[in-house]
């Protein structure tokens, strides 16, 4: 395999111009790629309704919804079913697992609900198959406001909505706030009873009269003709004179019984843009386009389109827009490019002042490169930017260049020694070749199981492993190929540089040359700033829209890193060469180092030290932790204020009192937009997954003032601004309103969601009622609301059928007369001028006749001649039941609340005793509470007591703690017998992620023990490597604590897993050249050596790591575009626990590492010492003072107690040795 870089060394010119095209590629693919907000997930999720008008909500769910269950209930891969069976309505929402095959799924679908539709009742209509997808939500509202005719608003609506609607990008424009338009005939009751006409035949003579009937072809000799007969209304005097009815020579035609007008539909809600009536169409763009160029386009379009209008139609009406994500996701993609670009500043600052210029610029070339690389690789597989993907790029800047600092350092200390460039780096590639394999396939383990993250959250951070597996795969190309290639070719050009700083050196002082780095540090810094924002010199913030736009900038920037290389390497100041002293020296850490691990005490003692620390941390952890939640809070910039009431109210009632709410947030000074409004027919606009509450009359969508207009100023905080907004709107009497933020993240609703299910109908609604009632008696929860049926009453007709019968009429008669009075008899539908689909053609009573005490004037005609309907009809009041939920073919209903934040839980002996608020972090006693409710026998004396006497403590109180409180409640059984309860929504999402963060925590662990042992081939080594990612978790931990953060089920834990990849990176890096040490030196050496010639390195990886994402962890985002920094952004806040995760956990991790990996392989050196060790101990415990091992032992002890031993050796008496015989004769020397 390292041949590899022997071929493409010897390749150069082919490999540089593969780096040209990738780099080419790469900017060519990150300026057509789309831009998101957040990650464009496709739910598989799927809806189907039945509309039945008039059905009740019982029989919908008898003869809608339960054959459409039993059909569809064996779909393939289906993961929940879940209906509503309402009034004139029916649907079943079913959700299947992600990987699920669309187009097999529909048409088995399809399959299922033909034969379901068999079982359905006549009147039903045709049902409907649609998708749900995060983005088929506006990303703009544009709102038409005018003093005009509401026809003529409408026509410019609608003219307007085709236009936006033609974009390619746009996937519909859907109008709120309009009407349709009919045709009404209003039929005088008098008129109709004077002429005898009933229902039934007016019904019958507009359908019969309102046919286009195909009547077939002529044949004849001279040709076949075909035969029609057009009987459809045009006009609408067609309808005026149709004939009804004969009396004598005359014709009674239906202008003679009623009045006919083009008119409109009931209104059936109310919209306002910033308190005036307003049409409003909300834009929804296509999957896989760009947000913010598609709100531009859009804007563009809309403004085209005004010019177009006539002078006096421009005047009158006005247009505005709200809502607009394109500034929110345009904000976030600034501050991540920033968060990017002050990534890269920080690591290549560090890289430079610990390797130098010309190392430092080559490792830099591996960040763009390899960015490149990545967002070729986004191109083809057809990901959107985000800022899941955004943040992969900030969290893989310090990552990506570990392989490159690897290289290039040793490279550099081969130069040192004298070896030529291309060799030195050819060479470097080829000795850490399977290291840099080896870690990198790590990491690459930490990410991958994270690909199968399962849900909404999995698809929502999946972005993130494929992200870091594309960057880093795309590192080890750039540190294995291109960089020993661009090493070599730069190290000739090196020597030119080399030359030209030796002649600025020999020509100009020491303060001229250092005074010329700083203009080489402005054309690099120029050269950046125009690389981004073409117009920077001229003082403009323009976003790049090609290669064109952005190569004189890269030109430059290449030039002045040429020139800072000379500049710097000229103003270098070179102390005089000392004194060589030959032999190896110990650096001070080397001393250290020898100390621990060349004896066998200090090892034991350094493992038992660490393992006591990261017990430590573990233990603190759990008793002082902040709780855990599911997502990060962020800082909101948009809100829906849900106003609820309930009873029997019209739509001018529901209609004032949204005003009343929408006057209230109006008024408020960090307000800028606010879309209202009341009733039906209005945009939702909250993509969170939760529905909106069933009480809800109305809502009033806000847009506070940017983030970036009001940084800084605490009052308009968005957080401060929706209290402030919730205290005044509490102050409305009769309604109840809610707040809900925008949503951020995979989030699904209210944190506290219990559903019970049951298929006994009164038993689910005490048990509904018992725990509505436990939630309100439950500190700390809000916003409760429940789905039980609303008050309300619905008059209920009764037909006396037997007498009816008698008069020979029958049920269908009566809901005849009935739908006069209520919204009129559908007689057919018909074109106009004025509209592009059909319209309705109604008939029904006056409005002063449309109430129903008409009901008892009406007649019906019957065999006895005119019959009033009272005769045999009866009305009386029943209570509402609008609406019956079901899940999993049973009937269930909800309980939810939200967690008021900042209260905290006082716990004595792991017993709650008390719910308070922080109000003093300063003070101490009972002064730093505000009691919120006492819980069991606790009084308030007994409390400060207990406070004084440093007997409590504090724990928060969140929406996992209050779960948790609620089941210990459920655990009792105190509902009845058939109730099946759950807790789903985000406690649902929240299990489900937490447990598969194990599992892939677990499988990362594997996939790296596999790699570890093939490259070690020592199962020690490869367990002790596996030991730095209990040491980073432990660090983590500490990052938690430090910051004062909660634990992120979705970010910390995403966080500790990617750590697992990145902390192994170091004790590999240790191990292997330990390894090699070991060969030719005693291993106790090894390891002193091993450290020594390896922390520099190994620091240098981890600073460039945490230099990448500290200023995420605090925060920061700096704007290279404007100028300016900013501190806490909304962007910012989604990323810092995630952030501090890593950024803690490695540098912990990392100064544990250095003592504790040597420390573990010394132990392993002195194993054999200590088996002696414990030998002995076992001899002298089992055999007593007199056996052999003991005596020898305390023989020992004694011998070396004597610090200057003397043997002497006594044979007895000296015995005289005889002399030896010569046995030649002694001859002279010749």
């Amino acid at each position: 395999m390292t041949g590899l870089v022997d071929w493409a060394a010897s390749r150069a010119r082919m490999v540089l111009a593969f780096i040209a095209l990738s780099l080419l590629a790469g900017g060519m693919a990150y300026v057509g790629l789309p831009k998101e907000g957040e990650p464009d997930i496709e739910i598989p999720a799927i809806f189907v309704s039945v509309p039945f008008p008039g059905i009740s909500a019982e029989d919908s769910e008898t003869l809608l919804v339960k054959p459409m269950e039993a059909e569809l209930s064996d779909l393939d891969g289906l993961k929940t079913m879940s209906a509503t069976a309402a009034e004139s309505y029916a649907g079943v929402a079913l959700e299947f697992e992600f990987g699920w095959d669309k187009t097999k799924i529909l048409a088995d679908i399809r399959s299922a609900m033909n034969n379901a539709e068999a079982q359905f009742p006549a009147g039903a209509d045709q049902y409907s198959i649609n998708e749900i997808n995060f983005s088929e939500f506006p990303i703009v509202i544009v709102n038409l406001t005018g003093q005009v005719p509401e026809r003529t608003l409408l026509r410019v609506a609608k003219d307007l909505q085709d236009r936006i609607e033609g974009l390619d990008a746009v996937l519909e424009a859907g109008l709120a706030g309009q009407r349709d338009e009919m045709l009404e005939v209003v039929i005088d009751p008098l008129r109709l009873e004077a002429y005898n006409v009933t229902a039934g035949e007016l019904i019958g003579v507009v359908t019969n009269n309102n046919l286009l009937i195909a009547a077939g072809e002529v044949e004849t000799a001279q040709g076949t003709f075909a035969v029609k007969i057009p009987s459809s209304f045009d006009e609408p005097s067609d309808v005026y004179n149709l004939p009804v009815k004969t009396n004598g020579d005359r014709v009674i035609t239906l202008g003679d019984l009623a009045t006919i007008r083009l008119t409109f539909e009931d209104r059936i809600g109310t919209a306002r843009f910033n308190g005036v009536n307003t049409v409003a169409l909300q834009v929804v763009k296509r999957k896989g386009f760009n947000l913010i160029d598609t709100a531009a386009l859009v804007k563009e379009v809309v403004e085209d389109e005004r010019t177009s209008w006539p002078p006096e139609l421009q005047s009158a009406i006005q247009v505005g827009t709200s809502n607009d994500q394109s500034r929110n996701v345009a904000s976030m993609v600034s501050q991540l490019e920033g968060s990017v670009l002050t990534a890269i500043a920080l690591v290549m600052i560090v890289v430079l002042a610990a390797l130098g210029t010309r190392p430092a610029l080559l490792v830099g070339f591996a960040i763009p490169t390899s960015f490149l690389l990545c967002f070729a690789l986004l191109a083809v597989m057809g990901i959107t930017i985000s800022n899941i993907v955004m943040f992969g790029l900030i969290l893989a800047v310090g990552m990506l260049v570990d392989g490159a600092i690897v290289v290039v350092e040793y490279a550099d200390k081969r130069i040192k020694e004298g070896t030529g460039p291309m060799h030195a780096y050819v060479e470097a590639a080829k000795r850490m070749f399977w290291p840099i394999i080896s870690s990198t396939a790590t990491t690459l383990c930490a990410f991958l199981p994270m690909l199968f993250w399962p849900g909404v959250p999995g698809q929502f951070m999946g972005m993130l492993p494929v992200t870091l597996i594309f960057v880093l795969s795309a590192s080890l190309v750039v540190a294995l190929v291109y960089l020993p290639v661009m090493g070599g070719v730069t190290g000739r050009m090196s020597r030119l540089f080399g030359q030209t700083s030796d002649w600025l050196r020999d020509h100009l002082p020491w303060f001229v040359r250092a005074l010329l780095v700083f203009p080489a540090m402005m054309v690099v810094f120029t050269g950046a700033m125009l690389t981004l924002n073409p117009g920077y010199l001229a003082g403009e913030a323009v976003q790049t829209s090609g290669l064109s736009d952005s190569l004189p900038g890269m030109m430059l920037f290449l030039i002045g890193a040429f020139l800072l290389s000379i500049t710097i390497g000229a103003a270098k100041i070179e102390r005089e060469a000392k004194t060589i002293k030959a032999g190896y020296r110990r650096t001070a850490f080397g001393h250290v180092m020898h100390f621990i691990a060349g004896n066998p005490v200090m090892p034991l003692v350094t493992v038992g030290a660490v393992v006591f620390i990261v017990f430590s941390i573990f233990g603190y952890y759990g008793q002082n932790n902040n709780g855990v939640e599911f997502f990060v809070e962020s800082e909101p910039e948009q809100a829906i204020v849900y106003v609820r009431a309930r009873g029997n109210l019209s739509l001018e009632e529901k209609d004032d009192l949204v005003r009343q709410a929408e006057d209230i947030v109006l008024a408020h000074p960090g307000v800028i937009t606010a879309f209202s409004f009341a009733g039906d027919g209005g945009l939702n606009t909250d993509a969170s997954g939760a529905s909106t509450p069933s009480d809800t009359i109305g809502q009033v969508q806000l847009e506070t003032i940017p983030w970036e207009d009001r940084a800084g100023i605490a009052e308009l905080d968005g957080d401060v601004v929706l209290a402030e907004l919730q205290a005044q709107l509490n102050t409305l009497p009769g309604i109840q309103t809610e707040i809900l933020a925008q949503a951020r993240g995979p989030a699904s609703g209210k944190p506290v969601h219990l559903r019970m299910k049951s298929d006994n109908w009164e038993e689910l609604i005490a048990a509904t009622t018992i725990a509505r009632a436990q939630f309100d008696q439950t500190p700390g929860l809000i916003t409760i609301e429940d789905s039980l049926p609303l008050p309300g009453i619905d008059w209920q007709i009764d037909v006396d059928v037997e007498k009816a019968g008698r008069f020979g009429a029958d049920v269908a008669t009566v809901g005849a007369m009935v739908q006069m009075v209520t919204r009129g008899i559908l007689l057919d539908t018909m074109r106009v001028d004025s509209s592009d689909e059909e319209i309705e053609i109604r008939v029904r009573l006056p409005d002063e006749d449309r109430v129903l005490s008409t009901l008892d004037s009406l007649k019906v005609r019957t065999n006895q001649g005119l019959i009033p309907l009272s005769n045999f009809i009866s009305r009386t009041p029943v209570a509402k039941l609008a609406q019956i939920d079901r899940i999993d073919q049973k009937r269930y209903f909800d309980v939810k609340a939200g967690v008021e934040a900042g209260l905290t839980n006082l716990v004595v002996d792991g017993e709650r005793v008390a719910v308070v608020r922080v109000t003093n972090e300063e003070a101490s006693g009972m002064d730093r509470y505000q009691i919120v409710m006492l819980l069991g026998d606790m009084t308030s004396a007994t409390l400060t007591e207990l406070v004084n006497d440093a007997d409590t403590s504090e724990t928060p109180l969140n929406a996992n703690e209050r779960i948790a409180v609620l089941t210990e409640w459920l655990d009792t059984n105190p509902l009845p017998a058939s109730i099946e309860w759950e807790w789903t929504g985000d406690q649902e999402e929240q299990a489900e992620s937490g447990a598969f963060l194990q599992t892939a925590f677990a499988g990362a662990l594997g996939l790296m023990f596999i790699i570890l042992l093939a490259q070690f081939n020592s199962i020690y080594n490869s367990i002790l490597v596996l030991m730095a990612v209990v040491m980073s978790t432990a660090g983590s931990l500490v990052g938690m604590l430090v910051m004062d953060q909660p634990f992120s089920i979705i970010m910390t834990g995403t966080g500790i897993v990617a750590l697992a990849g990145i902390v192994v990176n170091n004790n590999i890096i240790l191990i292997d050249t330990y390894q090699e040490y070991s060969r030719y030196m005693p291993r106790s050496e090894a390891i002193t050596r091993t450290v020594e010639a390896r922390i520099r390195p190994v620091l240098l990886t981890t600073i460039t790591t945490m230099a990448g994402l500290a200023p995420m962890m605090f925060g920061l985002s700096l704007d290279f575009m404007n100028g300016g920094y900013s501190v806490d952004s909304p962007t910012a806040l989604w990323w810092k626990q995630l952030a501090t995760a890593v950024v803690f956990g490695l540098g912990i991790a990392t100064m544990l590492t250095l003592v504790f990996t040597p420390s573990m392989l010394a132990v392993r050196v002195w194993f054999v010492t200590y088996v002696q060790w414990f030998a002995q101990l076992l001899a002298k415990l089992s055999m007593g003072r007199s056996s052999k091992a003991a005596r020898d032992w305390a023989l020992s002890r004694q011998a070396k107690r004597i610090k200057a031993p003397e043997f002497i050796w006594d044979d007895g008496q000296d015995v005289p040795l005889p002399p030896l015989e010569l046995t030649q004769p002694v001859r002279a020397a010749e």
